[in-house]
């Protein structure tokens, strides 16, 4: 099955097209926004228009066509993966890499509406190798290779563990002329200052309404008014965050439920739930959660909640997620927060 159709962002797609029939789009990018907001999306998007046929993204020639069924030879899109096997040496490392995204993208074309990775996958330094042994490759169908890199602050799954990112600032220097690199992250502060530098940063903005509205109808088929409100409200400006919904996957929301609730429970719930956190899981699951947990804070205050209450709350939020980019037990995290936030969704 094909990805769906791109819904919004049509002033950064004018902008990209623009650039691409010009010839001055850059070889290396950072797609910036909000998780869920359309970026690797809109990557894909951007790799038909330098791929297609009539140079356009037109969605209706072979190679626009193989792009959105991911099976496109010279468009390598990049995602965090947990793989289950150990390579004994690096070059198998690397073959367990491409197996495993191969799986990934055979998953995604039976169901395009992918859900984001869990919380330990990461972009390994095999990953980053197998990237630059792609990159040396001649293309095989299309003018130019596009590398889409999806949620490239995985690269860095904590603080001193930089050696996946370190090893594609190679990739980013110096990309061969047929080449361009498209990185997305949500948060792309996480990210080397050396990326940073190396990259053109594009910000992907939340969509309005009435396009994750459409995207809903069109897509989801979603008809009732009342389960179409609620989901568009929820989403914020971010489909991803609508399929989510749709697909009862919002781990990161039910555990930020579970959070407020243990607050008001007591200690021994309260602790209970700090111990079943993942003790290392702060680049994945716990920061969805804390994410969740902001932005149910800030549906409260739009709708009358205790202003200055919540404004404390989300910033204790935002001080916890600023301590998961670190090297620290999101255990001892969650249970400070939760304390913290007690009563928090009752202000």
């Amino acid at each position: 099955m094909p990805l769906p159709p791109l819904f919004g962002h049509d002033g950064v797609r004018k902008r990209l097209a623009g650039a691409v029939a010009a010839g001055r789009l850059p070889q290396a990018l950072l797609f910036e926004g909000p998780r869920g907001v359309g970026k690797q999306r809109l990557a894909l998007w951007l790799a038909q228009g330098l791929v297609c046929e009539k140079g356009e993204a037109c969605g209706d020639c072979r190679a626009c066509r193989m792009v959105a069924t991911l099976q496109h030879p010279d468009v390598h899109w990049f995602v965090p993966l947990e793989l289950s096997k150990k390579g004994a040496d690096a070059d198998r490392q690397v073959d367990l890499v491409a197996e495993g995204l191969a799986e990934e993208m055979a998953a995604r074309r039976e169901q395009p509406m992918y859900q984001a990775p869990g919380g330990l996958a990461s972009h390994g330094i095999a990953a980053v190798r197998l990237l630059l042994r792609r990159l040396s490759l001649t293309p095989a169908m299309a003018r130019r290779k596009v590398f889409i890199v999806g949620d490239a602050e995985r690269l860095i799954p904590q603080r001193g563990m930089e050696d996946a990112a370190n090893a594609l600032l190679k990739a980013l220097e110096e990309p061969p002329a047929d080449t361009v690199v498209v990185l997305t992250a949500a948060d792309p502060e996480a990210l080397l200052p050396t990326i940073l530098s190396r990259v053109v940063r594009v910000r992907v903005a939340r969509n309005t309404d009435s396009v994750v509205t459409d995207f809903a109808q069109q897509v989801l088929g979603i008809t009732s008014k009342t389960e179409l409100a609620e989901r568009v409200s929820a989403a914020e400006g971010c489909i991803g965050r609508l399929l989510a919904i749709q697909g009862d996957s919002g781990a990161g929301s039910r555990r930020a439920g579970e959070l407020l609730e243990a607050g008001r429970k007591g200690a021994a719930t309260l602790y209970a739930l700090a111990l079943s956190q993942m003790p290392f899981q702060a680049r994945g699951g716990f920061t969805e959660m804390l994410d969740a947990l902001a932005s149910r804070l800030r549906a409260q205050a739009k709708t009358g909640g205790e202003t200055q209450k919540l404004v404390e709350a989300i910033a204790r939020v935002m001080d916890a997620r600023e301590l998961a980019q670190g090297n620290v037990n999101p255990q001892l995290v969650t249970a400070v927060l939760a304390e913290d936030l007690a009563g928090a969704e009752s202000a």
